[in-house]
């Protein structure tokens, strides 16, 4: 699937492997500096310029395989595989995107915590305290990117809801308290959820408020010392086994003018018991507060004589990391581009004990959206070439809170005003064939409608998100674009399967969650059933050939949070 490995890897590759092999030298001494990694040599594959499902099947067997040791970003075998993506592309027929290359350089920063030289304990009114299990009951970091230990000391904690403080939802958990050097502690999720009041925010839907990202950048707003969220999986949409995976080990950071300063010195997860812990040695009652802490006019609660106490020691990398990306110019507007995205990196390899698996492979995710915009790219590099450009890009940094398209919307080698709009693939399902194709975030754009107008061709539907209490809308690659006004169309797989209908797509979805979503089980499947995925490739591929060959603008529509975005860049078109 990958050319061999070019002699410079990026330049993240200068203080770590060598660019072309060295002559034999004899042994060193004991002492001696040890040899440093070498890249891994990435497949050649024989694909077709068809869509189909050998070729699916070999390029994502190629991406998640053992030696990329799981795609962790700045490493040197996780940017090995943004090489072997990039030699893909350009082996496919794709010219470089980024001023004559094919990769957008991002300038990052790896933060691992030392379990065994950090700690965390919140001491109580009766001069007990609460001890944690690294890992198993707590994960916590620290966006300071300049200090190597950072600690909190005697912090009180407060409740405050669910840390959302909403103008135009007359919302403030935060209102009449002064949380300066205090922690704060909430829930997942947001208002409406547990009441699934329509409205309270979107009801059952989650939004922007819900999402970790935004409870920790509110606190840090706030002035918040510390800030920790109580896990439950049914908000969370993920079980305390994807957090602990998530959350320990390198944790990366694109680098941040300020050195992280402005951000609290620790956030942190800690387990339901755990959390339910704190409120009763706080004297108060978890479920009492949790239906309070739905309801308008919530006020936060001090937890009485509830002090944090810790210290995180941690360990600072300087790296680079890349996007990458590639194009099939067009014949007419050249400098109008359709784009395809989908994130390359995933969670990398953990320290595990002597005979078990420590690397996530990421097969799924996003292992398999790799593989769909690449067998894309190579049918389309092969169809009579289109009269806008279709530029594909593969990012980093996703699974560290979508960074890599972050980085682009704000460094764009493509001005925005002049990407019509796009297709975001993130995990598919290896399922077999569906009804329907899922639209996250659904009935927002007139791409949507014109995809409608594709399936249909196909004998099917579209669909809308099945859980949007996930709030999947906000959690992967696509909103990065959408928050400066590109329409984004993010598609899943369908759920009503051909073979078992909703009952098995429900119940291969729910295995995926339980049992492989971030977990080094997430693994490529010689077994699995791609021609789902070539259908849905089909219509993808389908959907931007005829955008890429007509003058339309896909815009948001009328009302939608996005539209003003787009119409002001549009001015400047």
């Amino acid at each position: 699937m990958r050319l061999l490995a070019h002699c410079a890897i990026g330049a993240v590759f200068v203080a770590l492997a060598a660019c072309s092999p060295k002559p034999a030298e004899p042994a060193k001494a004991a002492d001696a500096t040890p040899a440093e990694p070498t890249a891994p040599v990435g497949a050649v594959l024989a694909t077709t310029p068809e869509i189909t499902a050998a070729d699916l099947a070999a390029r994502d067997k190629e991406i998640s395989d053992d030696k990329y040791e799981g795609r962790g970003p700045g490493t040197v075998a996780g940017e090995a595989s943004a090489q072997w993506i990039a030699d893909e592309m350009k082996r496919i027929g794709l010219e470089p995107a980024v001023n004559g290359s094919y990769f957008q350089t991002v300038d990052m920063v790896a933060q691992t915590v030392i379990p065994d030289k950090s700690s965390f304990s919140v001491a109580t009114g009766d001069g007990g305290t609460i001890n944690f299990d690294y890992g198993k009951q707590v994960v916590y970091n620290t966006k300071h990117q300049a200090e190597q230990t950072v600690s909190v000391k005697d912090s009180d904690l407060i409740f405050v809801g669910y840390g959302v403080n909403a103008p135009e939802a007359h919302w403030n958990d935060y209102a009449g308290v002064d949380v300066k050097g205090k922690t704060v502690v909430m829930f997942f999720n947001d208002p409406g959820f547990a009441t699934h009041d329509d409205k309270l925010f979107n009801g059952k839907a989650m939004t922007y408020y819900g999402r970790w990202t935004y409870k920790f950048e509110e606190a840090a707003r706030e002035g918040a010392a510390a800030a920790i969220i109580i896990h439950e999986t049914e908000p969370a949409a993920y079980g305390w086994n994807v957090v602990e995976q998530s959350w320990t080990g390198e944790q990366a950071d694109l680098v941040r003018d300020d050195g992280g300063a402005s951000r609290s010195a620790l956030e942190g997860i800690v387990s339901l018991d755990k959390g339910k812990e704190m409120f009763a040695k706080a004297g108060l009652d978890f479920d009492a507060l949790k239906l309070a802490a739905n309801k308008p006019g919530f006020k936060a609660v001090p937890m009485t004589g509830l002090k944090l106490n810790a210290t995180i020691t941690q360990t600072i990398a300087h790296r680079q990391s890349r996007n990458v990306a590639g194009t099939i110019k067009g014949t007419e507007h050249p400098d109008e581009h359709f784009l395809f995205t989908a994130h390359w990196d995933h969670l990398g390899k953990k320290d595990v004990p002597a005979g078990q698996d420590g690397i996530n492979n990421g097969a799924i995710d996003n292992g398999s959206g790799v593989a769909t915009i690449l067998e894309i790219a190579e049918k389309m590099a092969h169809d009579p070439a289109p009269k806008r450009s279709v530029t594909f890009l593969s990012v980093t940094l996703e699974e560290s809170g979508l960074l890599g398209s972050e980085y682009f919307a704000a460094h764009p080698f493509i001005p925005l005003n002049k990407i019509v709009g796009g297709i975001n693939v993130d995990a598919l399902q290896e399922a077999g064939p569906a009804k329907d194709m899922i639209v996250i975030g659904s009935g927002a754009q007139d791409l949507e409608d014109m995809l409608k107008d594709v399936l249909a061709k196909q004998g099917r539907t579209t669909s809308p998100d099945p859980t949007p209490e996930k709030g999947s809308f906000y959690r992967s690659d696509h909103i990065s674009l959408a928050k400066v006004g590109v329409p984004m169309l993010d598609l899943k797989a369908g759920t009503d399967l051909v073979k078992g209908g909703k009952e098995a797509g429900q119940a291969y979805e729910e295995d995926y969650i339980k049992d492989r979503y971030h977990q080094v089980s997430d693994e490529y499947n010689p077994d699995w059933d791609w021609s789902g995925d070539v259908e849905d490739a089909k219509a993808m591929a389908e959907l931007a050939t005829e955008v890429a060959n007509s003058d339309k603008w896909p815009n948001w529509y009328k009302g939608n949070e996005f539209r003003a975005i787009r119409d002001a860049s549009m001015k400047g078109k």
